[in-house]
């Protein structure tokens, strides 16, 4: 057997068996070792001076005795912890406690009839420290050490000044064991919080695990499924309008109703699938912005125009994500509650980050923005997005004047090219610094557009 055991996380931890249990064993095995050595040596002594004696078959018979106890009493305090707890451990300390009185009074009896059996209290001190708790083990060993002293005193060749050393030894002994089991029990405590604390925080983290997942998913569902079911709902309701004056209209309506709800399929196979956007699938961000772009104005009637600024340089595919998200929840919000007549996407880059802004010359709105979707779940959820990325969401917007959104990504590289010339080849923008806020750059959008 190993001795060892696993918990949640599936660390190994000690038991009994392991680690400080087997120094345990192998202490008490040199003790018992120590013990017959002198316990052979003072019978071998008693024999020696009184071997023809009446009592002495007695002593034998009590060294044999005391030979076959003290190492079954040695094996069973060192299987039981000093503190441990539980039925089984305190019935195996019941067992140790009666064989450790059993031993005792053996050896009293034979240091009464042979004082030369003093010296094997040694090891039986060792027991009683063990097995019994301070308040017990200490008057123990004083009496143990009283007898060993009065044992000492009634050797006929017993020198005076050495009968300090019984008492001397005795103390020396039980204060290094007592401080010994006192900083085990102090290590013993200490890993058992480690072991609380790191499961403690194994649960923690899963539970943050969890959390996060479920957020996300709440994002992306926002983002994607929610604005396509409502595009949906929309188009079928103008339908359902024109469905008996303007037939064709309708049936318009509902076929970009069935595209959105196959974009929406797709996009569900890929949560399913752990997948990135199936718009970024097959096309880089700019491509899928301008894709977005013309959808929007196809299946809502809003027109949408896209522009790119600068270099484009490879994106991480979660800051990709991240982007065309909020881009859709931008232009669903707008849609949804802005009333505006046209609106505006441009990516940018800037050299030290990618900056999305989407603009609409809407309605505005005053506050914080976050009450406007409606569903608690529009701009937190861009904040939250961008947070993860180390980026910033900043809206600017005053009550009829529209809206700007800007979204901006950190770069870890800056592009050192020049800017791409425009698809239409119209003259380039005038420059818009980094620093420059969203409305800025989305007025010079619209003065060059």
């Amino acid at each position: 057997m190993t001795g060892t055991k696993r918990d949640e996380e599936g660390a190994v931890q000690p038991t009994p068996k392991d680690g400080a249990g087997r120094d345990a064993r192998r202490l008490a095995l040199v003790f018992d070792g120590v013990f017959l050595l002198l316990l052979g040596a003072s019978l071998v002594r008693y024999l020696g001076h009184h071997g023809r004696t009446a009592a002495a078959p007695w002593v034998v018979g009590l060294s044999a005795a005391l030979a076959v106890l003290q190492p079954v009493g040695s094996r069973l305090s060192s299987r039981v912890p000093p503190k441990s707890a539980g039925g089984e451990a305190r019935g195996g300390r019941t067992a140790a406690v009666a064989v450790l009185g059993a031993v005792t009074a053996l050896w009293a009896t034979l240091v009464v009839a042979a004082p030369s059996f003093a010296w094997c209290a040694v090891p039986i001190l060792y027991t009683a420290l063990r097995t019994l708790p301070a308040r017990a083990a200490i008057p123990l060993v004083a009496t143990l050490t009283a007898l060993v002293t009065v044992g000492q005193a009634r050797l006929p060749d017993a020198d005076p000044t050495l009968l300090v050393l019984p008492p001397a030894v005795a103390v020396l002994a039980t204060a290094v064991f007592l401080s010994m089991q006192r900083q085990n029990d102090r290590q013993r405590a200490l890993v058992d919080d480690l072991v609380r604390t790191r499961r403690d925080l194994a649960a923690t983290e899963r539970r943050e695990g969890t959390l996060a997942e479920r957020e996300r998913l709440a994002r992306e569902i926002h983002d994607t499924l929610a604005q396509g079911l409502s595009s949906q709902q929309m188009l079928l309701q103008a339908a359902d309008l024109v469905w008996d004056g303007d037939p064709v209209t309708a049936r318009r309506h509902v076929h970009t109703a069935a595209s959105v709800a196959a974009r929406n399929l797709a996009e569900a196979r890929g949560f399913v699938h752990d997948l990135a956007p199936a718009e970024l699938t097959d096309h880089g961000l700019d491509q899928a912005l301008r894709s977005l772009a013309g959808r929007q104005g196809a299946e809502s009637g809003l027109p949408v125009r896209f522009h790119l600024e600068g270099t484009p340089v490879p994106l991480p595919d979660g800051a990709q994500a991240a982007l065309l998200r909020i881009a859709q929840g931008a232009l669903a919000n707008v849609r949804e509650h802005a009333a505006a007549s046209t609106a505006v996407l441009t990516l940018s880059y800037l050299g030290d980050q990618a900056v999305l802004d989407v603009a609409d010359d809407g309605r505005g709105f005053t506050g914080s923005g976050d009450a406007r979707t409606g569903r608690g779940h529009g701009l937190p959820a861009m904040r939250a997005r961008l947070r993860q990325l180390g980026g910033t969401l900043t809206v600017e917007t005053a009550p009829g004047e529209g809206t700007v959104l800007s979204a901006a990504i950190p770069l870890h590289t800056a592009p050192s090219a020049a800017p791409a010339p425009r698809p239409d080849s119209a003259p380039a923008p005038a420059p818009v610094s980094a620093g420059a806020g969203p409305a800025a750059r989305h007025a010079a959008q619209r003065r060059t557009a």
